[in-house]
C-alpha cells in the first residue's frame, strides 16, 4: 500500500514528531511505501486567497489551481491511504492543516465533479494533552471525529479512523511519562496495521 502522510507540527522537538517516526517505522515494517508532506517544513501556504475562495465558493474551474495545491492533489491520487498526523490545538488540528483542507479540497477535486479518487483508508493520528477519556467525557472527541472523519474525509475514503495518543501534556509529566511508551507503540502498530 502507498501512503500519503500529511504532517503538521511546528517543532521538530515534539512528541508528535516522535509519534510520526514510529508510525513510519510501522509502515515500513509492514512493507508499505509512503510520501510525506511536512506542512511546516515546506512552508505550505495555509491561507485561502480571495481568488481561491471565489473559484470554489462559486463552483468554478478558474482561476487555475495553484501549483502547490496541484502537487498535494497529485500525491492524494497516487496513494491508497491518506494519513494525517498532528497535535490537538483547542480541540482542532493546527491552523496550517485546516488551511491545507481549505486549499486542497478544491471544487472539481474534492467536491463537485470530483477528480479525487476514493481512497481505501484515511487515518487521523492525533496527539492530545488530555486523555482520550477526558476528551470523550467533555464531548471534544466526538467533535474532533465529526469534523475530521464526518466532514473532511466523509465518503472520500472507504474507511476512516481516528487514533488519539493522549495524556501528553507537559503540565502533567507523570501522566506523560507513564503513557509515553504505550503511545509510541500505538503509533507503530497503527503503521503496521494500516
Amino acid at each position: 500500500m502507498h501512503v500519503f502522510i500529511v504532517y503538521a507540527h511546528p517543532s521538530e522537538d515534539s512528541f508528535t514528531r516522535q509519534a510520526r517516526d514510529k508510525f513510519i517505522e510501522g509502515l515500513l515494517a509492514a512493507g508499505h511505501s509512503y510520501v510525506l508532506s511536512d506542512l511546516y517544513k515546506m512552508n505550505f501556504k495555509a491561507d485561502l486567497s480571495e481568488a481561491e475562495y471565489l473559484r470554489d465558493a462559486n463552483y468554478r474551474d478558474y482561476p487555475p489551481v495553484a501549483a502547490d495545491v496541484l502537487e498535494e492533489q497529485r500525491k492524494i491520487n497516487a496513494c491508497d491511504a491518506l494519513v494525517f498526523i498532528y497535535p490537538v490545538f483547542w480541540t482542532e488540528a493546527p491552523a496550517k492543516l485546516v488551511g491545507w483542507f481549505d486549499r486542497v479540497w478544491t471544487y472539481g477535486f474534492a467536491y463537485g465533479e470530483r477528480g479525487m479518487k476514493r481512497l481505501d483508508k484515511a487515518l487521523c493520528l492525533c496527539i492530545a494533552g488530555k486523555s482520550p477519556e477526558d476528551l470523550e467525557r467533555c464531548g471534544e472527541l466526538a467533535a474532533m471525529r465529526s469534523v475530521m472523519l464526518g466532514d473532511r474525509i466523509a465518503d472520500r475514503a472507504a474507511a476512516g479512523q481516528m487514533i488519539v495518543l493522549g495524556s501528553t501534556a507537559k503540565k502533567n509529566m507523570q501522566a506523560r511519562e507513564a503513557n509515553w511508551d504505550k503511545n509510541l507503540q500505538t503509533a507503530f502498530r497503527a503503521g503496521l496495521e494500516l
